[in-house]
């Protein structure tokens, strides 16, 4: 059977994934009958070139999906398993990671994953202790064939390597500036950090469509392969894509109020649905991705009339399709500008906001122009009070806290500056003087996670703290430098101690960098029509 890589290098033919959304239960309870009946009619299609299997899709309690995957891997089929960090520590995502390699199970999209749901008896705990950064790491180490110290063990022990072949999620389909370019670059770092493929956000218009290939081409990123989202629609998820429930997903009020015309029709809109989804196709193809992602799907014939439908348009018709899908929203902020003949990017005419120092906005403060000055009188190595401090605390009754009076002052200014949890291993300099703990629910290191709505944080309505980051540090002429500090895998062993201290001595994430191994086969180019 040909594998996903072999399908993914070979330019000649437009692929198809179709998006699986597992169920509560065992594969025997009767609710899940309909679920494990279109799995099968999904490993037994042809024009089928993998199944993705949904990891506790909205942050709500599934079957995990390898209980699916399985079940479609044996009839012959490619799988990819979707893996989040929502409700797992990194010692669960790596086990969770060595039981899909033993089920043979490699292709994996890393998510950092919706904000955690309904569970047992209430809201679950979200965990988030790494990113989709940091999981994408850890699969690349564990891809290099990891070295691990077994208890009473005198020296290392290699494991062997896997075979993971790691893809990752980006969403360009947002309001703001603040928005859009930290998840582009977020996007590199995902890359950097071992994804081999990518997967749009669903998103309903061409343009941004456009420009996210354009991006990736001018940054040299070029020759990854690209999958568009097709997301078929019916008027009751309209309304909440309309409403932002579902996180980091937005319809237009222009596209919103189509659905809801549709909505009257005798088949509800359905005929209309499968269109436009057939059509997204057409302009994804277009466009130079490498294939579509199918969802919003559950049976088979939903999925067979849409790929008719295609099959029927003629081979320019993607063009005008692309004019009509242009539900973006007034006041978005594009990327480049439009090209008027075509209604898409103009690859050729960056948006000249991006290469212009940001203005002083309400995001730089007193208190970040503050902070900056502090950090660099104390942590630049070798200047400043960088080796009164490390004198200090090394000559302290307890180096990992310093000494008394120095740890009061860290614990008050930081608590009431930045409402500091006191972690130990601080990623203030990294996120412009913002605290993740305190200012992001997810704990988010490495840039933004996609749920944002309109610049506010998915679960709490104050603004993301990579919106205001980006904001400052654009002020700062450093923008394009936002996330040169990931990955970030924050150390728990240091929570309570003193970050100051950790800083000085090199036992935080700032004084030992992880190193992300280069994959042991290059992507191939297979280039990209724009």
């Amino acid at each position: 059977m040909e594998t996903l890589p072999e399908r993914f290098a070979d330019a000649s033919r437009f692929l198809l994934g179709v998006e699986l959304v597992s169920t509560r239960g065992t594969v025997v309870e009767t609710r899940a009958a309909k679920t494990v009946e279109f799995a099968e009619a999904l490993a037994a299609h042809d024009n089928i070139d993998w199944v993705s299997i949904t990891d506790n899709a909205g942050g709500n309690p599934q079957l995990a999906p390898a209980a699916l995957g399985e079940l479609i891997r044996s009839e012959g089929r490619e799988v990819v398993v979707h893996l989040s960090c929502k409700d797992f520590n990194r010692n669960a995502l790596e086990s969770e990671a060595w039981h899909l390699a033993t089920l043979g199970l490699h292709n994996l999209l890393a998510l950092s994953g919706d904000y955690s749901g309904r569970g047992v008896n209430g809201g679950a705990k979200p965990v988030f202790d790494i990113d989709a950064v940091g999981l994408l790491t850890l699969l690349a180490k564990m891809n290099a064939g990891m070295d691990v110290t077994r208890p009473g063990a005198k020296r290392n022990t290699r494991l062997n390597a896997t075979q993971f072949y790691s893809g990752c999620v980006v969403t360009n389909f947002k309001l703001h500036e603040n928005e859009v370019v930290p998840q582009l670059l977020k996007l590199e770092k995902k890359l950097a950090c071992g994804a081999r493929w990518i997967v749009n956000q669903i998103g309903y218009d061409s343009r941004k469509i456009h420009e996210l290939v354009g991006w990736l081409g001018q940054r040299g990123w070029g020759h990854i392969p690209l999958i568009g989202n097709v997301y078929v629609l019916n008027p009751r998820v309209a309304k909440l894509f309309r409403a932002q429930k579902i996180p980091g997903v937005v319809v237009s009020d222009e596209l919103a109020e189509i659905c809801e015309q549709h909505a009257s029709s005798p088949d509800r809109g359905k005929a209309f649905f499968l269109e436009l989804a057939a059509k997204q196709l057409a302009v994804y193809r277009g466009l130079g991705y490498r294939g579509g992602y199918l969802g919003g799907v559950h049976r088979i014939h939903d999925v067979d009339r849409v790929l008719q439908i295609e099959a029927s348009f003629g081979e320019d018709d993607w063009r005008e399709f692309a004019r009509e899908i242009r539900f973006s929203r007034p006041g978005e902020f594009f990327c480049y500008e439009e090209d008027e003949a075509t209604g898409l990017a103009n690859l050729e005419t960056l948006n000249p906001v991006l290469t212009q120092t940001g203005d002083k906005t309400r995001n730089v403060t007193y208190s970040y122009r503050f902070s900056k000055f502090v950090h660099g009188l104390m942590f630049e190595e070798g200047r400043g009070l960088w080796n009164t401090g490390k004198k200090l605390t090394a000559n302290a009754k307890d180096p990992m806290q310093g000494p008394g009076w120095m740890r009061f002052m860290e614990h008050a200014g930081k608590s009431a500056m930045f409402g500091c949890k006191d972690c130990g291993d601080c990623s203030l300099p990294d996120i412009e003087f913002l605290c993740p703990e305190s200012a992001c629910a997810k704990n988010q290191r490495n840039g933004p996670c996609g749920g944002t709505r309109d610049g506010l944080c998915e679960v709490d309505d104050f603004e993301c703290i990579w919106s205001r980051a980006y904001d400052r540090a654009k002020f700062a002429g450093r923008a394009e430098h936002l996330l040169d500090h990931a990955p970030v895998l924050q150390d728990q062993h240091l929570r309570g101690t003193s970050s100051w201290a950790n800083t000085w001595h090199a036992r935080d994430h700032l004084g030992n960098p992880v190193e992300v191994p280069a994959p042991s086969d290059p992507i191939p180019v297979t280039g990209r029509s724009t």
